[in-house]
């Protein structure tokens, strides 16, 4: 062997990944979670994992985090064997995790909000040696302008996000997990987070990155890792795939259409909003929403979208202006008028708004009909069934999971049974919504587009607010961009352009 050969080999027996996960597996009962699963994290390395909801992304997640136990397989650092056994032995080992579900406390300081859970803070600690880190974590993250003795109720929701990835940076992370870090923040806070890890990256430490943004996945990425029914199925470069491929991988099938056709609208008017406005977040907006169409508020966070949305179904009470439901004009600031009018509200925050996460699913799916399904107080359990089975197979949710609580499913199906409660609604005249997929992998995305075109189809109008454009591209039959509270251009579907929606909601024209 030549000597160059024998340095050759000499380098890749000293050279080891920073994580290193083996053929690792988790059953939870008859379902096999994850099945020999194995991803390699090299230092300085941000690697997406991306596959649909229920492919092993979380369990595997949980796993590396010393939540759940595998049942085999094994986990390196440096090429020596870890025992996590808890989320201790994750942090002690670097690994931390910065979940989808923000877990800041309001109520404390964003110094004590960074500090909390750091396992190598004493009983007696020098408070200043921790403003100090704190105050460098937060200019490394381009977010210095936020009062570390700030309260973070007052924060919005992108500064949370920060404030929570800021916490985690202060500990010796060696590997940092983010799971949709971005779902809640606007295009600049986006930036910021970005540039921050590449700052981590530059660093040498290594970066799991899991997102349904796929464009995200193009733009920060060096590597991607796709999990289908709880298995590696792919492990390359970014620069290997393009947004089809990728696509294609997840699901296991090409993806023809992600978006169906566009409508035309009726001639009725479903909703009209006229100089809605609400101190310091909205200036005197109106708009219309016609039957059988879908009308896309778009902007960053904090452009005043989801406020149209929470006013109209009566949850803002400042807000000013005049709401009309068809030919009916409603009272500002009261909910139950809102539905009786004929608002059905679909929020983005399943767990907190949308769905009886500790019920089951037939009892979602008839929480809104059962004054029709009782008898002087009492429920027919038969008859709720009946009928919780029927709007199941309407929005296709598995009928064979009406007793499963509704936490044990996934994203898009948990986002069916709010839609679901509306089916055959014979007072609904108007659906609004949050965020629709916020969270909800790509195959869920193209059956929820389905079910809402389904919707219109009924002659309901639809509004949403969305900070993702693509979504908005593709599903609005009209989309109004907004900037700080305001209008700035209404667009019928043949006439809008990605470039036009991202000029308007960050530099528009006044």
């Amino acid at each position: 062997m030549s000597l160059n050969k024998q340095k050759k080999v000499a380098t890749r027996k000293v050279a080891t990944s920073l994580l290193n996960a083996k053929a690792v597996s988790k059953r939870y009962g008859g379902v096999q979670a994850l099945d020999n699963a194995s991803i390699e994290l090299q230092p300085g390395e941000i690697r997406a994992i991306c596959g649909e909801n229920g492919a092993g992304k979380s369990t595997l997640v949980k796993i590396l985090t010393g939540i759940v136990m595998p049942d085999n397989g094994t986990i390196e650092m440096h090429g020596k064997k870890l025992h996590l056994h808890n989320p201790r032995d994750a942090q002690e080992m670097g690994i931390n995790l910065v979940s989808q579900e923000l877990s800041v406390c309001p109520d404390l300081s964003v110094l004590d909000n960074i500090w909390l859970g750091t396992i190598d803070v004493p009983f007696f600690h020098k408070r200043w040696h921790m403003k100090t880190k704190a105050i460098e974590v937060l200019n490394n993250l381009g977010a210095g302008y936020i009062g570390i003795n700030t309260l973070v109720s007052n924060l919005s929701t992108g500064e949370r996000q920060i404030v929570e990835i800021a916490r985690m940076l202060t500990r010796d992370t060696q590997v940092l997990i983010l799971d949709e870090p971005t779902a809640t923040l606007s295009d600049s806070e986006i930036k910021l987070i970005f540039n921050a890890l590449k700052a981590v990256k530059a660093e040498g430490r290594s970066i799991l990155y899991i997102t349904h943004r796929l464009s995200e996945v193009f733009e920060i990425c060096d590597t991607v890792t796709v999990m289908r029914n709880g298995k590696v199925v792919e492990s390359c470069a970014v620069s290997e795939l393009d947004r089809k491929s990728l696509i294609e991988l997840m699901l296991g099938r090409t993806l023809d259409e992600m978006f169906p056709e566009h409508h035309v609208a009726t001639g009725d008017t479903a909703l009209s909003i006229s100089n809605l406005s609400i101190p310091n977040i909205l200036e005197e907006v109106s708009l219309s929403v016609p039957a059988g169409q879908i009308v896309c508020l778009t902007g960053q966070v904090g452009s005043g979208i989801e406020s149209i949305v929470r006013s109209i179904c009566g949850l803002v009470d400042d807000a000013n202006g005049q709401i009309t439901i068809a030919e009916t004009q409603i009272p500002i600031g009261r909910p139950e008028a809102s539905y009786k009018a004929g608002v059905r509200f679909v929020s983005g925050d399943r767990a907190e708004e949308g769905i009886f996460v500790n019920l089951s699913v037939a009892e979602n799916l008839v929480a809104t009909r059962l004054n029709n399904k009782s008898k002087i107080g009492f429920i027919n359990p038969s008859d709720q069934t009946r009928k919780a089975k029927i709007l199941a197979q309407s929005v296709g949710v598995n009928v064979d999971r009406l007793k499963s609580i509704a936490n044990e499913l996934s994203g898009g199906n948990q986002q069916k049974l709010a839609f679901g409660r509306y089916v055959n609604d014979a007072n609904a005249k108007v659906i609004v919504m949050i965020e629709p997929t916020r969270g909800i992998d790509v195959g869920a995305r193209a059956e929820i587009y389905k079910l809402m075109r389904e919707f219109c189809d009924l002659g309901y109008g639809i509004l949403i607010s969305s900070t993702d454009f693509a979504e908005v591209l593709g599903l609005g039959d009209i989309i109004i961009t907004m900037y700080r509270g305001q209008i700035v251009k209404t667009y019928n579907s043949d006439t809008v352009t990605m470039q036009g929606i991202i000029a308007d909601v960050t530099h528009p024209e006044v």
